[in-house]
């Protein structure tokens, strides 16, 4: 792999544009003679792949493949563009590219946790291409909760060779009985953007199952990814089992690979000539300024805080929108179809702006996004770092973004973020104990899976990093809770949810019980929803009968949200595109109905959310 340097059109980033993985590569040759053992080692159509395109892998992609190929976990630190998905991904498809024709274990050979659906999706999409191009026998799926029902289920029958999948979903399918034959034979787990999990519930529940997959799976590696790392030694104990000493700080950790590189941000803080208004978060009186922006760059994300707010911003935009530029939305109220249609669009380049939640801001590369117009306070310089990643996803070109302050305050927050990027700074949330309600759930759903041991169901779950400190009385009193209710509600069948045995194991004391917590799984907390649709008039336009049928499905709302208005009240929650009624009768199994009016902009969706997102959500 000798030869002078040069550069490549296709690029080392973290993810590719369209169905290309070139973001996977390396635009640069090694140095003249570079025969690392590693680089040795790389199976010929791996070698080939790379050479068919000018491409070699980088040192630390290499390295993290040889750390791993040799038994040990592994976590890397790499910038945004540094090829660090391709680098968690490559010992699997080259341990799976080796094994003999027509010889395939039976159950999930590697596991992809992801902490956005969207981003699985994009990791699917990239990922197919060269698994195709090198005629590698690997099959590759999603589970996440756009998931079909039918396909779950096929899933825990004939599990792919890679599932691409999220925290929750994981849990889900360590709650059957099939989960031993699912993950039996798992040999890797890739947790990519770690930083965004770890030190939250979330994450509490992943670590909880990582200990669970060791338990299942013993020989299992874990291979963590992350660009935005405050203290990465947090990070690389998470994915090593710890001793449960109790109080005991971490003493296992994970190999770290970590590279260099990368171009500093060209941030920018928005100057308009109107007045910035003392309050407010539309930002409406920057949209002459922002809708240039659009028409200066090819391809450029809008991110918002709220999903409310990226309503309101797309049908403003949508207002001022003379030359008909193919803008879009996505967030998470809407339906998978009209998101699904979105990301196709951009994959195709025919979009020239999205506005978005963080639905996109992990990780996500979709297009050539050559501009990030951040609406609001960043809320933490590591969120900013994240979403001025999604422009230029490149090593070797700087991210272009722009900040935009809503009122006058956030203009200090923009200040004080473009500060913090021009420093490097991180404002990661440090570790703290695991939530003793998420344990609860995990303790719930090892019974639904199977009889558990107590004594050895709390030396799994103190080999989780974020138990490492639990007591025996503190697993003793949360165990006692899910199995009786607790002191307070022990007299109270209705939650007695664990019985004993006669082998003094515990099991789940009703089917019923497994089926309620399958359908609640998960540390995100929603109220609940009501699927919304266009509505069309019974009859058509010569027999009307001034009754309304539903359409096609345009996403979800609140049910308060519903519940507060009356009938005949003009719509706010389409961002007030026009004003549509909300259709006067229905109930919980039937779809909200809201006619059609032909004002509406493309690609419209429905949600009512307005509160802002924490730092550590992830929508």
């Amino acid at each position: 792999m000798g030869g002078r340097s040069r550069k490549v059109k296709a690029t080392a980033g973290e993810e590719a544009t369209g169905t290309e993985i070139s973001a996977r590569a390396n635009e640069e040759t090694p140095a003249e003679g570079d025969t690392s053992p590693a680089a040795a080692r790389l199976p010929q159509p791996f070698a080939d792949w790379f050479a068919a395109r000018g491409w070699h892998p980088r040192a630390h992609q290499l390295e993290l493949l040889e750390k791993v190929t040799g038994g040990s976990d592994a976590l890397l630190i790499a910038p945004t563009g540094g090829g660090k998905t391709l680098a968690g991904f490559l010992p699997s498809l080259i341990d799976l590219a080796g094994r003999r024709a027509g010889k395939r274990e039976s159950g999930v050979h590697t596991l992809y946790v992801s902490p956005l659906k969207a981003l699985a999706t994009d990791i699917a999409r990239n990922l197919a291409t060269p698994v195709a191009e090198m005629g590698l026998p690997v099959q590759i799926e999603t589970r996440t909760g756009d998931t079909p029902q039918s396909r779950r289920a096929r899933q825990r029958i004939l599990p792919p060779d890679i599932l691409l999948t999220t925290p929750e979903q994981i849990a889900l399918m360590l709650s059957h009985k099939s989960a031993a034959q699912i993950f039996g034979n798992l040999k890797c787990v890739v947790l990519d953007e770690l930083h965004a999990l770890s030190a939250s519930k979330r994450g509490d529940l992943l670590a909880l199952d990582l200990a669970r997959l060791r338990a299942l799976s013993p020989d299992l590696r874990a291979i963590g990814l992350s660009a935005t790392v405050a203290r990465p030694f947090e990070l690389s104990a998470y994915l090593v089992p710890q001793n449960g000493d109790g109080g005991a700080p971490a003493t296992h950790f994970a190999d770290i690979v970590t590279t260099s590189g990368g171009v500093k941000a060209d941030i920018t803080i928005l100057k308009s000539d109107a007045d910035v208004p003392w309050a407010g978060h539309s930002a409406r009186y920057a949209l002459p300024e922002i809708y240039e922006a659009i028409k200066a760059h090819k391809l450029s994300l809008m991110f918002v805080n709220t999903r409310s707010q990226a309503e309101l911003l797309f049908n403003e935009l949508w207002r001022c929108n003379d030359d008909n530029l193919p803008i879009a939305l996505h967030h998470g109220s809407l339906d998978v179809s009209q998101r699904r249609k979105v990301e196709a669009a951009m994959v195709a380049g025919k979009l020239r702006a999205v506005v978005c939640t963080s639905t996109l801001d992990l990780g996500i590369d979709w297009g050539d996004v050559d501009l990030v117009v951040n609406v609001g306070a960043p809320k933490g310089a590591s969120r900013l770092a994240q979403r001025i990643g999604r422009a230029n996803h490149r090593l070797d070109e700087p991210s272009k973004a722009l900040l935009v302050p809503a009122n006058r305050f956030e203009v200090m927050e923009c200040q004080a973020a473009l500060e913090a990027a021009a420093e490097g700074q991180q404002d990661t949330p440090p570790t703290r104990p695991g939530a003793l309600d998420v344990l609860a759930q995990h303790i719930l759903g090892t019974a639904c899976a199977e009889p558990f041991d107590s004594d050895f169901l709390f030396t799994e779950v103190t080999s989780a990093s974020p138990y490492r400190d639990l007591t025996r009385e503190s697993f003793d009193q949360v165990l006692a809770f899910v199995a009786t209710g607790g002191y307070a509600l022990a007299n109270y069948d209705r939650y007695a949810k664990l019985k004993r045995t006669k082998e003094g194991t515990y099991r789940v004391a009703h089917p019923r019980i497994a089926q309620q917590y399958r359908l609640n799984v998960g540390t995100i907390v929603e109220a609940p929803m009501l699927r919304v649709r266009l509505a069309r008039a019974k009859g058509g336009a010569l027999k009307p009968t001034g009754m309304l049928a539903g359409g096609r499905v345009l996403g979800e709302v609140e049910e308060y949200f519903i519940e507060q208005l009356a009938p005949a009240t003009p719509s706010s929650s389409r961002a007030r595109c026009c004003a549509s009624r909300v259709c006067a009768r229905w109930t919980r199994s039937s779809p909200v109905r809201m006619p059609r009016t032909p004002r509406c902009p493309p690609m419209r969706a429905v949600s009512s959310r307005s509160r802002p997102i924490s730092p550590s959500a992830c929508v």
